[in-house]
């Protein structure tokens, strides 16, 4: 795996506790959206080198300068040293392995399905496809408990009046303990909501990226709608 030094340039908050952390983009770092990268903390936190790396969707797109990275801000060593780090710190990452989307998947229609933090390789999936104008359809699923808690939700809806070929569908699961108005869907994605995001779509590919329980959960509710396993690509995100 290739290694790269890089600095932290920003540090911006994007929803309740979740951040953004924005790195310069080193010369000839070259990856396609919906990978990932380790990003390597300069000292190990508390002496344990195990805890001094971290595995994170680049959600910034290949066309974009900086490398950006999202997080949801939970009491670990890795994220206290982290989010402690001043901005032109010097980090290592390595990378970029991985792809939530196979290659030939980018040639055919596809329903994105988010919970949370779930959100990020997305973010540059869509960022790269507005970019690139592409006319195949974009539906994304986006579940959260609360607009609070939802990461990019503002970007995304804008995005959705820029670019013609996507269609956001976001559902919040937790609305009575929130301080924001909300007048889209609420309760977990289920069938219907699904069969809202195929509306248009010929036989599109369905990708996943949220918690465990989460991507198992809609794996079964694919399947009992006639969709293929083949047909389903997930990314289970512990803990992010």
């Amino acid at each position: 795996m290739t290694t790269h030094a890089t600095t932290l340039r920003a540090r911006r908050p994007i929803a309740h506790g979740t951040a953004a952390f924005h790195f310069d983009k080193p010369a000839g770092f070259v990856f396609e959206p919906g990978q990932a990268i380790d990003v390597v903390l300069p000292e190990p936190p508390d002496g344990d080198v195990q805890s001094a790396r971290h595995t994170f969707s680049i959600v910034s797109a290949p066309f974009e300068s900086d490398l950006v990275i999202a997080t949801r801000m939970r009491d670990s060593a890795f994220k206290r040293t982290l989010g402690a780090l001043p901005e032109g710190a010097g980090l290592t990452i390595e990378g970029p392995f991985g792809s939530l989307m196979q290659r030939a998947d980018h040639l055919r229609p596809a329903v994105f399905i988010a919970g949370g933090i779930g959100i990020t390789p997305f973010m540059s999936l869509l960022r790269q496809a507005a970019h690139d104008r592409l006319t195949l359809g974009r539906v994304l699923l986006y579940s959260n408990r609360r607009p609070e808690d939802a990461a990019f939700l503002a970007e995304l809806t804008a995005l959705e009046q820029q670019y013609t070929g996507f269609r956001l569908l976001a559902t919040m699961t937790a609305m009575s303990r929130s301080s924001e108005a909300w007048h889209g869907p609420t309760g977990p994605i289920d069938a219907a909501l699904l069969d809202r995001a195929n509306e248009g779509l010929a036989q599109p590919i369905y990708a996943i990226a949220g918690p465990p329980a989460m991507a198992e959960a809609l794996r079964l509710v694919l399947n009992e709608a006639g969709v293929n396993d083949q047909d389903i690509r997930s990314e289970e995100f512990y803990g992010y």
